[in-house]
């Protein structure tokens, strides 16, 4: 379940950043991190959202995705203040040479890997994914999942999460950190 860069991953009281396709759990896992750990959760969409004073949806609709990458990169930069807290981020943050690198400077970032189908199951239960609109949601994940991996793989630690409990990848998660 478990893989790593680093053979002796350990947090160092650095924000943790959860990166990972959509679907992973890395809302519903951070949350339970965040328990775990006693620490604050925030979710980057949900902050992205406030800030828009719309959803994502509507704003990839009326601004597009890069427009949305932009706000997103600054959400990210202003959450990165030193202090340690679990920070789930969207699918796209990470791809973004600038927030990666931001991320990877400022955070102990965590990649969380499923396999595409399970990642089709989960994200078939709600409709609010721009860029699954209209589209076969397992393909979409397939070809997210080939271009996107290696860029996800740049994290120090890797978490796979499998058909089962998130307590089960909060776990592995926790051993990963040292914790």
């Amino acid at each position: 379940m478990l893989q790593s860069a680093n053979p002796m991953p350990r947090w160092t009281g650095r924000p943790i950043v959860l990166v990972g396709l959509m679907g992973v759990g890395k809302s519903t896992v951070g949350r339970r991190l965040a328990g775990r750990l006693a620490l604050p959760f925030v979710d980057a969409d949900n902050e992205i959202e406030e800030a828009a004073g719309m959803t994502v949806s509507e704003i990839f609709d009326r601004f597009g995705e890069p427009y949305f990458r932009d706000g997103e990169r600054r959400v990210i930069a202003r959450l990165m203040d030193g202090k340690p807290k679990v920070i789930a981020t969207g699918g796209g943050a990470f791809i973004n040479d600038d927030t990666r690198a931001m991320i990877l400077d400022e955070a102990t970032a965590i990649w969380l890997n499923a396999h595409p189908d399970v990642l089709a199951e989960r994200v078939r239960r709600r409709d609010t994914r721009p860029l699954l609109r209209g589209r076969d949601p397992r393909e979409v994940l397939e070809e997210l999942a080939r271009v996107r991996d290696p860029i996800y793989a740049l994290a120090p630690i890797h978490v796979a999460s499998h058909k089962a409990p998130h307590e089960n990848t909060v776990e592995a998660i926790m051993r990963a950190i040292g914790r």
